[in-house]
């Protein structure tokens, strides 16, 4: 009479702990995208890394967090992003920076100088009577982004 009603058990349903990881990734890793394997609670997991990835960035991986409880949703894992960098690029945005040597010849009378990129090497034209420490745009060689423009961004120094 008093507590005893019904015997029906109500279970209730916990959704899982979200988790966080971080990763580690070089600047030319993050140039294109590409897949890699990760191991969260003995779980392998193949995740797609965008293009462009910034320093910091986090991006969530719904359902491969912690598993819930009596048939309770799994939490979502979290993955932040750590960009090292051991090329000869600087990168701001979406526009990488390098340096290119330059002799007093080609930057005086103009020509033809070959400049190293995350794609291979680019054929750049250096106009005639261009000054030293000039800064040369090559479009599009920079991080792709569809709603802004990139360059690889090429600072002239004489050849010592």
């Amino acid at each position: 009479m008093f507590g005893g009603g019904s015997s029906r058990n109500r279970s209730v349903k916990y959704r899982g702990h979200d988790l966080n990881a971080e990763m580690q990734l070089d600047l030319k890793d993050v140039y294109t995208s590409h897949k890699r394997t990760i191991t969260v609670n003995d779980k392998n997991i193949r995740i797609t890394i965008p293009a462009g990835v910034e320093n910091g960035q986090i991006i969530k991986i719904a359902g491969h967090g912690g598993k819930g409880f009596n048939g309770g949703p799994n939490g979502d894992l979290y993955i932040q992003f750590s960009i090292v960098n051991h090329s000869k690029f600087k990168r701001d945005k979406d526009n990488l920076y390098t340096t290119v040597h330059v002799d007093l010849y080609t930057a005086l009378l103009g020509g033809d100088i070959m400049v190293d990129t995350f794609t291979g090497r680019v054929k750049l034209t250096i106009k005639p009577e261009t000054r030293m420490e000039a800064r040369l745009n090559s479009k599009g060689k920079g991080f792709r982004n569809i709603k802004r423009k990139d360059s690889l961004v090429i600072y002239l120094l004489p050849t010592k």
